[in-house]
C-alpha cells in the first residue's frame, strides 16, 4: 500500500484500528459504484490505481477494488488475507449459474479467522463474521449467516421474511491472475451487468442503505431492515444524485445516456 495513513484518513480513522472498526469504517465511507465500467472504461486492479481512485480521488469502486484495497490495509496492519472468488446468487433466476464475479476475503488475526467483505453492492456486511458455517449474526438489524452447500459456503441474509442466498464460494484462496480474469469479464464483457447497467450504493454506520440503479426501473432506494422506500428518477437526474447522495462529483450523461466523466 502506498499510503496507509491516507487510506485511514479516507475512512475517518488513524493509528492501528481493530478489524471490525476498520471494516465498518470502510463500508460507511467509500461508496460502491461501477461508473468506470458503465462508461466503457476498463477497471485496473493495480493497487496504486485503486488507491489513486478510491483514496486520493475520493471515488468509489466495485468489489474487486474495495476488497483489494481493504486487504492491502489489513496486511499493512499485520493480518493475513486470502482472496476467494464467489458466484453471486442474489436475484438470480432458479437454475442460473453465474461466473465467479465477486471477491470475498478470509482474514486471519485477532485470535480468529474471519469472513470479510466490504464490497458487495446489494448490501454488504457491516463487520466481519467468523469464517465458515455457524450461527446467525445480527448487524444493525440486518441478519446474516453462512451455510454449507456441497463444496461451497453460502452467505445468506433475511429477505422478505426468509433466508436468501447472496453469494457462494469455494473456501480456497485464488491467485491474482484469476482475479484479473474475473475482473476483465465484469468490467468489459458486453453481457456483464456492470457494463450494461448502473449500480451505485452506500451504507451508513447505522445500517441504512441507499442505492441508485437501473437494474430494472431507474430508482433511488433507501432501505433499513424494517422499511424500504423507492423513488423513480429520470435519467437526467443521475449526475446530480451522484453528487448529492453519494459524494461522486464531476459526471454527466453522454449522447447515449451513459454516465461518463464530465469534460474539463
Amino acid at each position: 500500500m502506498q499510503d496507509l495513513d491516507a487510506y485511514l484518513a479516507r475512512v475517518g480513522l488513524s493509528g492501528r484500528p481493530a478489524l471490525a472498526e476498520l471494516h465498518r469504517a470502510h463500508v460507511s465511507s467509500i461508496p460502491f459504484e461501477n461508473l468506470q465500467s458503465h462508461g466503457g472504461q476498463p477497471v485496473s486492479l493495480a493497487l496504486s490505481d485503486i488507491e489513486d481512485k478510491l483514496v486520493a480521488a475520493r471515488r468509489g469502486g466495485y468489489c474487486f477494488e474495495h476488497n483489494l484495497l481493504f486487504a492491502a490495509a489489513l496486511e499493512e496492519l499485520g493480518f493475513e488475507v486470502e482472496p476467494m472468488l464467489a458466484r453471486v446468487r442474489w436475484a438470480a433466476p432458479p437454475g442460473t449459474v453465474r461466473p465467479r464475479g465477486h471477491l470475498v476475503l478470509r482474514v486471519s488475526g485477532e485470535g480468529g479467522v474471519w469472513h470479510a467483505d466490504v464490497g458487495f453492492g446489494a448490501g454488504t456486511l457491516l463487520e466481519p463474521i467468523p469464517f465458515g458455517p455457524g450461527e446467525e449474526h445480527e448487524q444493525r438489524g440486518w441478519r446474516f449467516r453462512v451455510v454449507q452447500d456441497g463444496e461451497e459456503l453460502v452467505l445468506q441474509t433475511i429477505s422478505e421474511g426468509r433466508w436468501s442466498d447472496l453469494y457462494a464460494f469455494v473456501p480456497k484462496a485464488v491467485p491474482l491472475v484469476d482475479l484479473d480474469t474475473s475482473n476483465w469479464f465484469t468490467c468489459s464483457h458486453p453481457v456483464s451487468p456492470f457494463v450494461t447497467g448502473l449500480l451505485i450504493a452506500s451504507q451508513t454506520a447505522d445500517g441504512t442503505r441507499t442505492t441508485l440503479s437501473d437494474w430494472g426501473e431507474l430508482a433511488l432506494v433507501q432501505q433499513t431492515p424494517s422499511e424500504r422506500t423507492s423513488t423513480p428518477v429520470a435519467r437526467e437526474q443521475i449526475p446530480g444524485l451522484l453528487a448529492e447522495r453519494f459524494g461522486l462529483e464531476g459526471f454527466e450523461l453522454d449522447a447515449s445516456g451513459r454516465v461518463v466523466r464530465a469534460a474539463p
